[in-house]
């Protein structure tokens, strides 16, 4: 996925039941590191499962690697031929 500078990166909200105990360690979280939120914290925990168990998509990886060193402007991955 190119990001085009003018346009922000599509997004897809999803809904989701977590149980309340994880729910209150992701708040509590969030609470004590203010330079993440939940949209990050979520983020970055999909993409380090997926990148973690084999997902080879280099879309992902960006996103894990961006979760973990936030980037406040990240380059556009070069295109493939």
């Amino acid at each position: 996925m190119l990001q085009i500078p003018d346009h922000p990166p599509n997004s897809v909200s999803v809904e989701n039941q977590f149980p309340e105990d994880l729910y209150d360690a992701m708040r509590e979280f969030v609470r004590l590191h203010p330079q993440w939120d939940q949209y990050r914290l979520m983020q970055a925990a999909l993409a380090g499962f997926l990148f973690q168990h084999g997902c080879q998509d280099r879309v992902v990886a960006r996103h894990y690697l961006d979760g973990l060193f936030r980037r406040q402007d990240p380059t556009p991955l070069p295109t493939q031929p």
